[in-house]
């Protein structure tokens, strides 16, 4: 390791050694800690007035690092979630740094006693029945383009999969033979399977019989057989949704992405009865304090449930301390 300036060999180590092949961490976790540290060595370089080159370990200090992330918060637009992000990239890595330079513990020490932002806990929204409906009409099927985004969007609503399990899913992942089910990889790479509608194993084969995939191969690809991006499913969706606001125009109020077919599902299922223990399941969350913020009941259920409780009976009599002359007598004088 170079003594004049260790950071380039602690960031390589960091990323090959520690990320790779002792945390064996997914890709996407490694491109997102890619991402943040491309940002923050150009904003501490640009702070530092070096190159990128020139920066070392001791130029990245906690104000370095509070500053950065008011930067990306305020600066860039970022949101506190995607602040939290950031600082979290930061925080592993010079929780690396600590156990291989034990001179730089103090320095380390204050970068990871930076806090997480709270943000505040907003109602998830999510897609009523009739505007899963609605969305799902629009795209045209006659069209090998449509026939793929009726069936993602479909295959989303069905499974309540996060978007990015939904367009790594492969033909070998799927059991179309009754009873028909998909295997998912989540997060922290946890496997689990979601039952599927006949309808959508029907989907599913029709798309296959017209755009033919390897086992192996992703199922939901681009006119250049290319596997489709997460950005450009938003950006499909939110022409859909445009549309289908004109039969449901309550949709020109919400704020509709791939994830609200997964809220969806959930809530649909809390509507619908079922344990929240196996909602738990169908998502593939951990806690259940998870699920429980995510599937919140809807106000038909809320309806439902006020609908049993029953008024309280008026009382004929006042109350006792009421009737009594001098308790209030004393009441008054205090």
């Amino acid at each position: 390791m170079n003594k004049a300036n260790p950071f380039p060999n602690l960031m390589r180590a960091f990323f090959y050694e520690w990320l790779v092949e002792q945390r064996n961490a997914s890709v996407h976790t490694v491109r997102s800690y890619r991402d943040t540290w491309r940002l923050f060595l150009r904003f501490a370089a640009q702070r530092a007035k070096k190159t990128v080159a020139m920066i070392t370990l001791a130029d990245l200090t906690a104000r370095d690092v509070t500053a950065f992330l008011r930067h990306t918060e305020h600066e860039r637009g970022g949101t506190i979630g995607t602040r939290n992000c950031r600082l979290a990239a930061i925080r592993s890595f010079f929780n690396f740094v600590a156990t291989r330079e034990p001179a730089s513990v103090a320095q380390c020490a204050e970068i990871l006693n930076i806090p997480v932002k709270r943000a505040p806990v907003s109602e998830p929204c999510y897609l009523e029945p009739a505007e899963v409906a609605a969305i799902l009409a629009q795209p045209d099927r006659s069209t090998l383009e449509g026939m793929r985004d009726h069936t993602l969007l479909s295959f989303l609503y069905n499974s309540g999969a996060r978007i990015q399990e939904a367009l790594d899913l492969c033909p070998d992942m799927i059991r179309f033979d009754s009873p028909s089910c998909v295997r998912l990889t989540g997060k922290g790479r946890k496997e689990r399977i979601c039952p599927l509608w006949p309808e959508t194993v029907l989907l599913l084969k029709k798309l296959l019989e017209r755009k033919p995939r390897a086992p192996d191969q992703r199922l939901f690809v681009n006119r250049y057989g290319e596997p489709l991006s997460a950005s450009g499913v938003r950006f499909k969706l939110a022409g859909y949704v445009k549309a289908a606001a004109g039969t449901e125009p309550s949709l020109h109020a919400k704020h509709v992405t791939p994830h609200s077919f997964r809220h969806a599902t959930a809530v649909h299922l809390v509507s619908a009865g079922v344990d929240v223990t196996v909602i738990r399941s169908w998502l593939g969350h951990v806690s259940l304090d998870t699920t429980n913020h995510y599937a919140k009941a809807n106000l038909e259920t809320k309806r439902k449930a006020l609908e049993q409780v029953s008024l309280p009976a008026t009382a004929v009599h006042p109350p006792s301390w009421k009737r009594d002359a001098s308790l209030l007598a004393w009441l008054d004088t205090l």
